[in-house]
Parts: structure tokens; C-alpha cells; sequence
């Protein structure tokens, strides 16, 4: 099966190329500097993140995959035979598999439509998912979310759906674009859809700061790729290793930040962007906040957006959330 992923790739990247200049230039423009964690997930930037995932101080893929392994048949059980599966974020695709096979198991057939901004990733998770499952339809879409839900109307006209936003995605908006996002969400969504979201949980200081500061240093790493990639892109100059990996917990605004510090005064000249970058020493570019609930801050975000929480399952810790939403009738 010819994949899409790889025809889109060109136009792809050619987008991405410009927006990530555009923004590059504004966040380090800025009083206080910041990069948007999308550039996160370059081909080194969605390995790296894979790897995280299986950290033992990372805590959400794990919780999130027991959550599946236990309820994956209740989800599916709650679903019409001839439902699209969309996926937003798709990555790897590892957790979904447990869903899509539960799918398949009930009903035979499944039209499974992933949405990622990495083409690479996209490519290698659908052809690993189409070796052992024939009776699986797979529609790859290489693109944004915004982009990839635009495309995804036009193929899926019709058709009941279900859209998964799996691995708290949802935590790195903060809750008033999150709540704008669940709009426009439930815009597309017809009566008998659903909309299944992993959202992480509020906690502990240590448990959420060493959960994006870990031992190993891979999350450290993941962070300073995207200095590399400016490097690599825009003719950037920065000495990795003057900038230290930090993640700080915020509990007033609910939200674990990270940031790259500059260790010393720097210059840095940035190439393609005919432009030079000042750092005082401890100066901070913020590079990701990720967002985290209570089961009441999830009930009222979702209402919010005109969206009932159907069900929800956490896993037995009480760490994490998948909440099967449903759109609010008039």
C-alpha cells in the first residue's frame, strides 16, 4: 500500500521549514524567550521522545498503557461496528494498537486515519501496523492537527468517528487554548461521535519534576535537540552544553516548565536569520509547559467546550486519566 505520509513528506517539510524560522525569530526576539515544543519532534526529537516513554521516571505512557490493557474492550464496547478511528499525535502508535485490536477483535473491520507531523514516524508505525492486520484500512496524514483534521472531514463525510488525543497532548496547551481546541473539536463532531482523551493528573512536586527531569538525562537531551536543530536549520551557534536542562513545577497554574538556561553571557549568531541572540547568564528559554487536572477541572473544561465526560478510567495509582467524551446535546 503506497503510504501518503511519504507523498506528503516534500510539501510537508517545506511548510515547516518557514514556520520554523518565523518562530525561531519571534521566541528568541522576545523579552522572554521561548520555543514552541512542536520543533520538538524533528527525525532525533520523535526517537528521543520514544525513548523517554520508556523511562522509569516517565509515568505517563505507562499508566496510560495499563489503563488500555484493562478497558480497551469496554471502549470499543461503546462504539458502533463502522466508526472511523482518527488519531491525533499518532507517533509510534504502540498504546493504540491495544484499542485497534480490540476493534478488530468486535467487529472485523477498522478504517484507521493517524495524524503526525513527522512523515518518518508516521510511515514506520503504519507499515508495523498493516504486517499482521489485513483487515485494518490505514490513511496516514502527514501534517499539523489543525491541517490533518481539515483533511480528515473530507475523507471521513459520513462516517460515525472516534478521535483519540492519547498521551496527555492535551496537557502541553494551556486550559484556555485547550478548551478553544475542544471546540473546535466538537464542531466536527456528529451526535453519535466520541472524542477519547488521555489527560495526566495532578500530584506530587518530585514525582511530576522527576518525571521531566530524568536521571538518565534522556529528557535533558530531547530539550537541547531543539537548539541542535536550530543549529542544523538556521545556521545557528549555540554550544549545547552552555545550556542546562531544567523542569520546574508550578502549582498555582498546574503546569511542570521546561527550560534551557544559559550557563554565562552568550552571543549567538543565528545564520539564515541574519540575527544575533543575547543571553545573560541564568536567562531562560521556555521551551514546554505541560499541563495537568483534576477530575473537577476536567468535568468543567470539557463542559466548557460542549462536551460531557461519558466515562472515565485512571489507572490503579490514580496517576492518570482517559476520559470518553461525548458532545453535549442542545
Amino acid at each position: 500500500m503506497p503510504l501518503r505520509a511519504e507523498e506528503a513528506r516534500a510539501e510537508i517539510e517545506r511548510e515547516a521549514e518557514s514556520d520554523f524560522a518565523a518562530d525561531v525569530r519571534d521566541g528568541l526576539s522576545a523579552t522572554a524567550k521561548h520555543l514552541s515544543c512542536k520543533y520538538f519532534y524533528d527525525a532525533e526529537g520523535s526517537q528521543l521522545f520514544e525513548e523517554i516513554c520508556e523511562l522509569p521516571e516517565y509515568y505517563p505512557t505507562r499508566a496510560e498503557r495499563s489503563i488500555l490493557d484493562l478497558h480497551a474492550g469496554d471502549i470499543v464496547g461503546r462504539l458502533p461496528a463502522n466508526m472511523s478511528m482518527i488519531e491525533l499525535g499518532s507517533g509510534s502508535s504502540t498504546k493504540t494498537q491495544l484499542l485497534i485490536d480490540a476493534f478488530l477483535a468486535a467487529h472485523g473491520r477498522l478504517r484507521y486515519l493517524p495524524i503526525d507531523v513527522s512523515p518518518t514516524m508516521l510511515a514506520e508505525s503504519c507499515r508495523q501496523l498493516e504486517r499482521s492486520r489485513p483487515t485494518l484500512e490505514l490513511v496516514p496524514i502527514a501534517a499539523e492537527y489543525e491541517h490533518g483534521l481539515s483533511r480528515m472531514q473530507k475523507l471521513e463525510v459520513g462516517r460515525p468517528k472516534i478521535v483519540l488525543w492519547l498521551g496527555s497532548s492535551i496537557g502541553n496547551y494551556a486550559p484556555d487554548e485547550a478548551g478553544l481546541f475542544l471546540q473546535s473539536l466538537r464542531a466536527m463532531l456528529a451526535p453519535s461521535d466520541r472524542l477519547l482523551v488521555g489527560i495526566d493528573l495532578r500530584k506530587g512536586r518530585k514525582v511530576l519534576e522527576r518525571a521531566y527531569d530524568d536521571a538518565a538525562g534522556t529528557t535533558a537531551r530531547f530539550n537541547r535537540n531543539l537548539l541542535i536543530r536550530i543549529n542544523r536549520e538556521l545556521g545557528g551557534h549555540f554550544d549545547v552544553d552552555r545550556f542546562d536542562h531544567r523542569a520546574v513545577w508550578h502549582e498555582r497554574a498546574g503546569c511542570v516548565s521546561m527550560y534551557l538556561v544559559a550557563r554565562g553571557n552568550q552571543r549567538v549568531r543565528l545564520d539564515e536569520l541574519e540575527m544575533t541572540v543575547s543571553f545573560r547568564d541564568g536567562e531562560a528559554i521556555h521551551t514546554e509547559s505541560s499541563y495537568k487536572y483534576s477530575p473537577a477541572e476536567i468535568d468543567a473544561l470539557a463542559a466548557d467546550s460542549g462536551l460531557a465526560v461519558e466515562q472515565r478510567w485512571c489507572d490503579e495509582l490514580g496517576r492518570f486519566s482517559l476520559n470518553l467524551l461525548a458532545p453535549m446535546q442542545a
